[in-house]
């Protein structure tokens, strides 16, 4: 009982959810109230065509005048008429409604979901929420356009038609109705089987699609590894499995379909039968024949719809659970406060810190360092050591388990999330560009920049003496990840970009580690140029780049194991900096 009872409970709560939706249709609530209005119209002059029909023939069987039968014949054709013309209109404004609906939905779930913090994404997978926003919404297209208009069309010819039927031949319609409890019990026992093999196949071509997204933006790799027929066999398991699960969904949908033409004939043979022994005029048992024709194709086309409405419901869940995620308060910034201006100053108190995913593990413990304003502070050590955690705790990508990090002698909590990170600038290791042109990329560091803006910042960057020699120049298109470029070109584009930002601190994650000598001159100029007047916090496995730097930090295992400068560091008899050191001068 307690089972039946939690699942009647999700039940209301999943329809009470779908309805959440009905907030976008909102600011179009007039366009779609005259489409219900049409809708109306249209069903009730349905209604009207078996009345007509069976007065239709009566005037001919009976031997009425031509007149009659002419009346009876126009009456017809102006209800066709009318029907066509408000059919058109109510579909034409359904699909406006639908299309305007579904791109503020796309919109809002966009938004969402790209102001969801990290810790959202380290359990999601690209092409999972990629589908959710592409398969997912289209579902819901057909049901705003086609199956919410069919279900109130069915029930109108449903209700209607029955209480036609009772004013003909009260006997005749209890008669016919004695079927329908058996059919509705059906419905719903089907409806559930129906609606969780929906679900476990929007499920799994969902998993399909991540398949797909990731092998394409990793082809490099699959190719590099000749793995393509491991990809065919992954990809090809996947589909299977949501066809096979399709396929015995379907197995449901065609027993019910059974189902319902052998109740729905079957019912239709013995009211003929039956109004036949009662001695019912012929026009009027034409009549009722065709109402009960059109309440029995309703009632069918009713079990279709609540089948479309159980995948409508099940693609609802998947966009809700996005939408009731907790996103990161941030707010787009035109102009930053005084209050939240950064001067550089930073300190670390006691930070420790594990990945949500893995409590178990702490990346960081109890880490303490000071960096004073327009400092250069260096983090090394081996692998693992927590360094990169580090920069993304600074973002406040994630924040500390225990202890605090301040800014100018407040805590970063203080700062809105969007003031602090628009005042940082970050060049990784590994560059991500996006597939559009260099002066798109450079100009993603500062939107809106003009073309002297954008030069100058490719200029410092070292950037702008390959630039000019691209027959496009700033209008070359980098293709996807920036394919089209070399490394060193890469990484150079993504220092314009910082250049351009002007950030009051600057982070740099291995920005040179993957470079040839000729590339990493050039990129270390442009770093060094980048790092003046700025507090830079450079992450770096090549010593030689960090000697310079004011205060250099060595991390090991989550813990600083020593800090200084490296005239300091490299007199540290078995000092972790010295043997790290001595490593990489006699390898």
């Amino acid at each position: 009982m307690e089972n039946e009872a939690s699942k009647k409970g999700l039940q209301a709560g999943s329809l009470k959810k779908t309805l959440r939706l009905f907030k976008y249709v909102k600011p179009y609530w007039l366009e779609f109230s005259i489409g219900l209005l049409f809708l109306l119209i249209s069903s009730l002059a349905g209604l009207a065509f078996p009345k007509l029909l069976g007065q239709l023939v009566d005037a001919g069987t009976q031997g009425h005048l031509t007149e009659s039968i002419n009346r009876a014949g126009l009456l017809l054709v102006g209800v066709l008429v009318a029907q066509a013309v408000f059919s058109f209109f109510r579909i034409m404004l359904f699909v406006n409604v639908t299309e305007k609906t579904l791109a503020a939905l796309r919109q809002h779930i966009y938004n969402h979901l790209i102001r969801l913090p990290m810790k959202f994404f380290l359990q999601r997978r690209v092409g999972e929420l990629s589908s959710r926003i592409s398969s997912d919404i289209s579902l819901l297209q057909e049901t705003f356009t086609t199956t919410i208009a069919e279900f109130i069309r069915q029930v109108i010819i449903i209700v209607g038609g029955v209480i036609l039927l009772m004013s003909t031949s009260f006997k005749l319609t209890v008669f016919m109705l004695a079927v329908l409890p058996v059919i509705v019990i059906v419905a719903i026992f089907f409806g559930k089987f129906i609606r969780r093999f929906s679900k476990e196949v929007q499920e799994q071509v969902a998993a399909s699609n991540t398949i797909v997204e990731e092998t394409l933006q990793g082809i490099l790799n699959v190719k590099a590894f000749a793995n393509e027929f491991f990809e065919m066999k992954r990809y090809r398991q996947k589909t299977d499995a949501a066809a096979r699960t399709g396929m015995k969904g379907g197995k449901y949908r065609g027993a019910f379909s059974s189902f319902i033409i052998l109740g729905i004939f079957g019912a239709l043979v013995a009211v003929i039968w039956r109004g036949a022994a009662m001695g019912l005029p012929t026009g009027l048992l034409f009549s009722f024949v065709l109402y009960s024709a059109f309440i029995g194709a309703s009632i069918a086309g009713l079990a279709e719809v609540y089948s479309n409405l159980q995948k409508s419901i099940g693609a609802t869940e998947h966009l809700l659970e996005i939408l009731d995620e907790p996103a990161e308060p941030i707010e787009e910034q035109t102009a930053i406060a005084p209050a939240h201006f950064l001067h550089g100053q930073i300190d670390f108190k006691n930070v420790s810190f594990h990945y949500p995913s893995r409590e178990d593990i702490h990346v960081l413990k109890e880490i303490s360092f000071s960096v004073a304003a327009d400092q250069q502070i260096a983090l090394v050590g081996p692998s693992g050591a927590g360094k990169s955690t580090i920069v993304s705790l600074l973002l406040r990508l994630y924040n500390p388990t225990h202890g605090s990090i301040l800014f100018d002698g407040k805590a970063a909590t203080s700062f809105p999330l969007s003031a602090l990170r628009s005042q940082m600038a970050v060049v990784p290791q590994d560059v991500f560009l996006f597939g559009g042109t260099i002066r798109e990329n450079i100009a993603y560091g500062k939107p809106g920049a003009t073309d002297e803006e954008i030069i100058h910042a490719a200029k410092q960057a070292n950037a702008w003496e390959f630039i000019e020699r691209i027959p496009q120049g700033l209008d070359t298109i980098v293709g996807e990840r920036g394919i089209q470029l070399s490394g060193g070109q890469r990484q150079r584009i993504a220092i314009a970009r910082a250049v351009l930002k002007n950030p009051r601190i600057l982070i740099l994650d291995e920005a040179t580690s993957a470079l040839d000598s000729e590339s990493e001159r050039l990129v270390q100029d442009a770093l060094e140029k980048l790092m003046e007047g700025r507090t830079s916090i450079v992450i770096a496995h090549r010593l030689s780049t960090v000697r310079q730097a004011d205060k250099i930090i060595v991390l090991d295992q989550g813990h600083i194991v020593e800090q200084g400068t490296h005239h300091e560091l490299i007199r540290v008899n078995g000092g972790l900096y010295r043997n790290l050191s001595e490593m990489q001068y006699t390898s």
